[in-house]
């Protein structure tokens, strides 16, 4: 009977020498780790952060710092939640590696033949862009992230609608420029070709064959999570706040998931494994090989402080580089309140995950050094220091324009219209729609799920100012202006907005409101107008009004207020009938950009 007894003692006694082996093991690999990390926390003034390290097959290092909850103090733990940005790119470029396996597509194939919602701005760009070159950033197309960031919705056709309208800065393969739109077409040509969402396919064939039991693409799941990290943003430099989630929505493939660094540890044995995890197949070695490579040049990565920190290419959903004598892949990520760093070593079987709750932060890529320095044996950088001066620097010249700022306001003007008169819809089909509101004298912007309040600074220009959730405005000095624009009807016609900066204002055309006359109205406004010696006529096809000028092609009307309709096809033209009330309109005048010309009736 004592022999069970013995047996648990011994097994305690082998467990807890097993342990402090590998405490050991952990203590030699990574000495001191502990108290690094933690001044990191401190110094760089965050809520908190996860880290993760993978040798080989083996997690060596899993542990969180500071508070997923400032609030309620609620610590971070390796099971965390965090939202991982970008870092969501490899796993969806990962699908198109899988369906190139099975045979059901070729990563050279065409895109659009694929994908034939998917059009670019011209044929050329239709004819030449390839698979890969959506996977490695390679179109032309600059950023345009302001048109889901603003303008998002969870139709994923109508967001891949707008990559038609947006024109390149580079021919295809030219020059590497980042578009998270890109990502959203790999997940759709996924989404074609599988007949299941991009969703179900990321759970199917990762989150459920690697155990990452804890992880998640559904904004609601993140949210309602018994250990799930709070989004925050560090203002004035050193306090820290919270903000509301960000819902990625129809954008999903190219940055939606939700995990923890204990999850993604398993992502990385994949990498480091030559695509297998627990002996299984999960990825195809060939395909692991080639996203690891080379397959467009991003910069020119010449050395700069650091002499043996250089070259910057991109794979297929990972960056590459070479750190200090090292090969080195990985991808960050950014989303409203979260930041993220997932990296591997591949000749050195090394893998490394940072997650943190803080808005674009420094800190997973001065974890991801610090740490790699130690596991390599390679010469301590100061990494932590000199995150803390570039933060110090930025923060000066952050003040220097805030203060420049103001000293160009233009002060004591007004708009040139009234507040009603800049309210109703502007578009773009690059973007989206904005819709001005007027509420207790004051202008607001709904663009997608974000509310603006628009506040005046110089003539027709208004700084937006967001609002949350709970309706607080952040007063944070944006750069974002609105500009209104007038047509020679003296009416406000369109408004330019500053999205992204290294394009030129988006313009936003006015949209009338659309609203209809009864038949009897708009019969009263048929007949044939004498314009001098030319006869203009207007009949009614339906509830539509057209109006037909000799020499010129038929034009489509469209009502817009006051008995006036716009001319379809012909921006500033427009018709605006003289109504008698129960009679034939006895004129008609055209208002075009040259002037204004009345027509009489003739019949």
């Amino acid at each position: 009977m004592k022999f069970p007894i013995l047996f648990l003692v011994c097994s305690f006694i082998t467990i807890t020498s097993f342990s402090q082996v590998k405490k050991a093991e952990i203590s030699d690999q990574l000495p001191g780790i502990d108290s690094v990390l933690n001044k990191v926390l401190k110094d760089q003034h965050i809520a908190g952060f996860a880290v993760a390290v993978v040798k080989g097959n083996e997690v060596i290092y899993s542990k969180g710092f500071g508070y997923r909850d400032i609030e309620n103090k609620k610590p971070v733990t390796p099971n965390t939640l965090f939202a991982i940005g970008s870092s969501t790119k490899a796993f969806t470029a990962s699908l198109l590696g899988l369906l190139e396996k099975n045979g059901k597509l070729k990563l050279d194939d065409k895109a659009i033949s694929h994908l034939p919602t998917l059009r670019f701005n011209n044929d050329e760009m239709n004819n030449q862009i390839t698979i890969r070159d959506l996977m490695a950033h390679r179109t032309g197309l600059t950023r345009y992230d302001y048109s889901w960031l603003l303008f998002n919705t969870s139709n994923r056709d109508s967001i891949i609608a707008r990559v038609k309208y947006m024109v390149p800065s580079a021919g295809v393969r030219q020059k590497w420029f980042y578009n998270n739109f890109m990502y959203l077409a790999q997940g759709m040509i996924v989404e074609k070709i599988s007949g299941k969402t991009w969703e179900q396919n990321i759970k199917e064939k990762f989150f459920e064959p690697l155990e990452m039991t804890r992880s998640n693409t559904d904004i609601k799941v993140f949210e309602n999570d018994s250990d799930a990290a709070l989004p925050y943003v560090t203002i004035q430099d050193s306090v820290i706040k919270k903000i509301d989630y960000y819902n990625i929505n129809g954008m999903g493939p190219a940055g939606s998931i939700n995990s923890s660094v204990n999850d993604m540890a398993n992502w990385l044995k994949v990498w480091i494994g030559g695509g297998y995890y627990n002996k299984k197949e999960i990825l195809p070695s060939s395909y692991v090989g080639e996203a690891a490579s080379a397959q467009m040049v991003m910069s020119g990565g010449l050395p700069g402080q650091h002499k043996d920190v250089f070259f910057s290419n991109y794979g297929l959903g990972w960056m590459l580089s070479s750190y200090r004598g090292h090969y080195l892949v990985e991808h960050g990520g950014n989303i409203n309140g979260f930041s993220a760093n997932v990296a591997f070593f591949p000749t050195d079987g090394i893998g490394i995950v940072v997650l943190t709750n803080q808005n674009v932060s420094q800190v997973p890529d001065v974890v991801t050094s610090l740490i790699a320095d130690k596991i390599l044996k390679l010469k301590p950088i100061d990494w932590n220091g000199e995150a803390t001066a570039r933060a110090k620097t930025a923060s000066l010249n952050q003040k220097q324009i805030a203060k420049n700022a103001k000293k160009i306001a233009i002060i004591n003007t007004n708009p040139s219209h009234d507040l009603k008169s800049y309210i109703g819809l502007f578009e773009n089909p690059a973007y989206g729609s904005i819709k001005l509101t007027e509420e207790k004298n004051a202008i607001y912007a709904i663009a997608g799920d974000n509310r603006l309040l628009l506040k005046h600074l110089y003539y027709d220009v208004f700084e937006p100012h967001s609002l949350d959730k709970k309706g607080v405005v952040d007063t944070t000095s944006s750069k974002m202006l609105f500009n209104f624009a007038s047509n020679n009807e003296g009416k406000i016609s369109g408004l330019t907005v500053q999205l992204d900066a290294d394009r030129e204002p988006v313009l936003f055309n006015f949209k009338p409101e659309v609203k209809t006359l009864s038949q009897k109205d708009l019969e009263n406004f048929t007949g044939e107008y004498a314009l001098g010696q030319v006869v203009v006529k207007v009949s009614l096809k339906g509830n539509t009004l057209f109006v037909f000028v000799p020499g010129q092609p038929e034009y489509e009307t469209e009502y817009v207020n006051d008995d006036t309709f716009t001319l379809k096809g012909l921006n500033g033209y427009s018709a605006k009938f003289e109504a008698v009330p129960n009679k034939k309109a006895p004129s008609l005048t055209f208002i075009q950009p040259n002037g204004t010309f009345k027509a009489l009736r003739k019949n």
